[in-house]
């Protein structure tokens, strides 16, 4: 803190501009004002010209009397910064060279964080948790919002507030790292995903949501993490991840608990240098991890003993193909994993791919061909199939000889991501293995997807398995609760069921959530669920995401003409955009809306109820309030046949302060009678 004239003073830039003196704000004065204070104490001390505060101040449309605002506002901050000065002023002080602010480094806020995050950096050495936690909190605490908010649009600030996202960025890391220490695994995550959602392509947060997730007991999410942060690597950048990722990836499949170990710092790092390298493997070790949790497996025996039964057939040596089809979250995955299991317990050589890459090796995304990347995956050697001459002379006959080997089941997982050249390798796999012990499963989210349509024909006349994942049923979901030791939750069962449309992705992380915020009033969506949503969301047009805001401001159902009305359009306008909601799957056509096998005139268009949380949690309450509003104003002018009064009620409820009266566009009775 800094003793001003008998006074603590303390100025914050980690949010909107605040000066605190003796623990009270001050009145800064109007936005042009806190703007140029800003633009004083990114300086830190040096003077700035009074013709580049001008231009900074107003970088269009100068007023002709520019130079006289400035000297204006320069004249009230002093009053304000400095009121009992004798004679010139030592903070806010001018010369030959401009103004200048001076402000001790101890009395900003930005100091306070660096400092802060700098001793949370050295008690995480020192394994002193508990004081590593509290420094950690303090700092993240003194962020108010965006740094340098007022300033956000102005280019004079970019640097600096560059510097301090960084920085922010670095710190939540760094206390994601120390939840994982003290065992707080869940924060940690959630900590980590809400990182790389903000920053997709910074590897430090998706290697600190791998070692998470490990230490949480749930490997095979790490790895499932990595493989999306690879393929969005190599579709973004044309680039692999680092080394030290995959070093990090290596671990994991090996459950290498001497490797996986604390991150360490580098020496002598500070708060505002290069975070800590949570890529790095590490070299001190976590506590053992606990073992993974097993989500029971319901819903899918049916589907389960199809794909084992073709185990015993190819161990027979007739290679058998099988395709599961489910969109995501859908339990594909998990499907595949029970089956690998059982083919690994009965001696079988398990090969996975996913895209048409190989899963196994320690080389990144390689821009190699669909048949070294399957050689890979069936050798499990970690070493280059490029380099086998062999392979270069004869690369077919190599990898059905690798096939023939012994009982081999290869996954290909999300074939229809596979490029066109893994698809000709299957065709002519499947055209040429006739008599060998091996099981090819392909997993897929879009059966129609051109890429793979003529590989699916051929499977299909070699009478290959197809299963289509459906959603799981109430009484599914009331064996997963009573697996969690919930019974009697048949209540639950259904409302669990409804809010996560029966798939079984967003089932386990809804169980993950305490019971309370499942469902109902405090309910919550869990943070991959969320982040799924959101990925969603970003494809769609600006056009369709407001079309969905309207619509989550309705309710589940949608009313076509009256989303069209609310926002000046023609139903026909509206229907592309709700297309695009449906093939993003935001939004859902219902064939049975009331499930009693209605006639095929009650179908209608539903936003379930996780995707609608999500629309209404990216929407501030002012713009809700004007959501609601509109759609008021659109249901009291419609006949009375068609107004629901309850409804009408509740919309002018939520619209709060923009509620509209009755008008000439309104129907008077209906909103007197409200």
């Amino acid at each position: 803190m800094n003793s001003a004239h008998g006074h603590d003073m303390r100025f914050g830039v980690l949010g909107p501009v605040e000066v605190l003196k003796d623990g009270a704000g001050l009145d800064l004065g109007p936005r042009q004002r806190r703007l140029l204070l800003v633009r004083l104490l990114i300086e830190d001390g040096r003077p700035v010209s009074q013709h580049t505060l001008c231009r900074d101040l107003w970088p269009t449309d100068r007023p002709t009397g520019a130079a006289s605002s400035v000297r204006a506002h320069i004249s009230r901050l002093r009053a304000v910064l400095d009121p009992v000065r004798q004679g010139r002023s030592t903070m806010l002080v001018s010369g030959p060279a401009g103004y200048a602010l001076k402000v001790p480094r101890e009395a900003r806020d930005t100091t306070l964080f660096e400092e802060s995050v700098s001793r949370a950096r050295e008690a995480l050495r020192n394994r002193q948790l508990p004081v590593a936690r509290q420094e950690i909190d303090a700092a993240l605490g003194l962020w108010r919002g965006e740094a340098l908010a007022e300033a956000a649009e102005h280019a004079f600030a970019i640097r600096e507030r560059t510097r301090l996202d960084g920085a922010f960025q670095d710190a939540k890391e760094l206390r994601a790292a120390i939840l994982v220490q003290q065992g707080e695994t869940e924060p940690a995550i959630d900590v980590a995903e809400t990182l790389v959602l903000k920053d997709p392509l910074r590897e430090t947060s998706w290697a600190l949501l791998m070692r998470a997730l490990y230490s949480a007991g749930r490997p095979v999410e790490a790895l499932r993490q990595y493989e999306r942060f690879r393929d969005m690597l190599a579709t973004e950048l044309g680039l692999d991840p680092s080394p030290q990722l995959r070093d990090l990836h290596t671990a994991i499949l090996r459950h290498d608990a001497a490797v996986l170990g604390t991150a360490p710092y580098p020496p002598g790092s500070t708060s505002l240098t290069p975070g800590p390298d949570f890529t790095a493997a590490g070299t001190c070790p976590y506590p053992e991890p606990a073992a993974a949790p097993v989500v029971p497996f319901v819903g899918r025996s049916e589907e389960s003993a199809r794909l084992t039964g073709l185990l015993s057939a190819a161990a027979a040596g007739r290679p058998q193909w099988a395709v599961v089809a489910g969109e995501q979250g859908s339990g594909k995955t998990r499907l595949v994993e029970e089956l690998t299991a059982r083919a690994a317990a009965a001696g079988f050589t398990v090969a996975r791919t996913r895209a048409g890459q190989a899963l196994s090796g320690n080389r990144g995304i390689s821009q190699t061909c669909p048949t070294v990347q399957l050689l890979d995956a069936l050798r499990q050697d970690g070493e280059d199939s490029a380099e086998d001459e062999v392979a270069q002379k004869d690369p077919l006959g190599t990898v059905v000889h690798e096939l023939t080997q012994g009982p081999t089941l290869c996954v290909v997982d999300d074939l229809d991501q596979a490029p066109q050249g893994f698809h000709r390798l299957l065709r002519r796999l499947a055209k040429v293995l006739r008599e060998a012990p091996v099981v090819f499963v392909c997993t897929l989210r879009n059966p129609d997807a051109p890429v793979s349509s003529v590989l699916l024909a051929d499977l299909a006349l070699l009478g290959a398995t197809w299963l289509t994942l459906e959603p799981l049923t109430v009484d599914d979901v009331a064996d997963l609760l009573a697996a969690h030791g919930e019974e009697g939750a048949g209540e639950e069962a259904a409302a669990l069921h409804r809010r996560a449309e029966g798939q079984p992705f967003a089932l386990a992380e809804l169980l993950g959530l305490p019971p309370g915020r499942r469902t109902g009033p405090q309910a919550q969506v869990p943070a991959a669920v969320r982040n799924i949503l959101h990925a969603r969301l970003v494809e769609l047009s600006d056009a369709a995401r407001t079309m969905l805001t309207y619509a989550a401001a309705d309710g589940a159902w949608l009313d076509v003409s009256l989303l069209a009305a609310a926002q000046g359009l023609a139903p026909d306008e509206l229907l592309p955009l709700i297309d695009a909601a449906v093939t993003a799957r935001i939004l859902v056509w219902d064939a049975d809306p009331d499930g009693r096998g209605q006639a095929a005139g009650t179908c209608r268009y539903r936003l379930p109820e996780l995707p609608r949380d999500v629309v209404l949690s990216t929407q501030t309450p002012s713009s809700r309030q004007l959501r609601h509003a509109a759609l008021a104003r659109e249901l009291a002018a419609r006949d009375g046949d068609d107004t629901d009064p309850a409804r009408l009620a509740r919309h002018l409820r939520e619209a709060g302060p923009m509620a509209p009266a009755a008008g000439p566009t309104s129907n008077p009775t209906h909103l007197r009678s409200l």
